[in-house]
């Protein structure tokens, strides 16, 4: 993040189920006890799970203030197990996600959230289910591609970063999730099935 021209950042997959939640909460929580502001931005309205991480509900989130049901203030949530640490849960669901994060609503919440915290970590939908990631992604000066090991091809992650790319967003760095140790005497190929949905 040192050469991005603001202190946000997006974490994105190819594919559901590939961690990044719990990637995105452990990096939030492990800069918080660094001794930075760190707000978590759940902007997945569709399916976003970040609120069950901290045994919260769904509701009073991101597709509120959107929608300007609420302001800001309002909808930050202090974790009080990580000091520095506060979210922002995905809010009701709404029929119109990426209609909403085109909205100048969510250019001013990412403004406000900049100047409040040190780092603005965005959990995103998966760029290759919704067009969302490729919306958020020009709003922050960093994207980061999650990918889980034997999860993902490589044509689905050329295909991913492609999509990106395709949107105005070059994809600073990838993380590799859930990497098993394999045995060093064990040679070969496997070969696995991956089903999309």
């Amino acid at each position: 993040m040192l050469e991005a021209s603001d202190n946000r950042l997006m974490i994105t997959g190819p594919s559901p189920g590939v961690g990044k939640s719990f990637v995105s909460v452990n990096l939030a929580a492990v800069c918080a006890q660094a001794g930075q502001r760190v707000l978590l931005v759940d902007a997945d309205m569709r399916k976003g799970q970040v609120h069950n991480v901290f045994g919260a509900t769904s509701e009073s989130g991101l597709s509120d203030v959107l929608g300007g049901r609420l302001a800001l203030d309002e909808v930050i949530r202090g974790v009080d197990e990580c000091e520095g640490l506060s979210y922002v849960a995905r809010g009701t669901a709404p029929p119109n996600p990426s209609e909403l994060l085109m909205g100048p609503r969510f250019s001013a919440f990412l403004a406000a959230a900049s100047e409040r915290f040190d780092l603005v970590i965005v959990d995103s939908p998966p760029i290759l289910a919704v067009t969302d990631a490729a919306i958020i992604g020009k709003q922050v000066g960093t994207s980061l591609m999650l990918v889980r090991f034997e999860r993902n091809p490589v044509k689905e992650l050329e295909l991913a970063i492609g999509r990106l790319r395709t949107a105005g967003v070059e994809p600073r760095g990838a993380i590799l999730n859930a990497v098993e140790r394999k045995a060093a005497t064990a040679y070969g190929y496997g070969y696995y099935h991956y089903n999309y949905q």
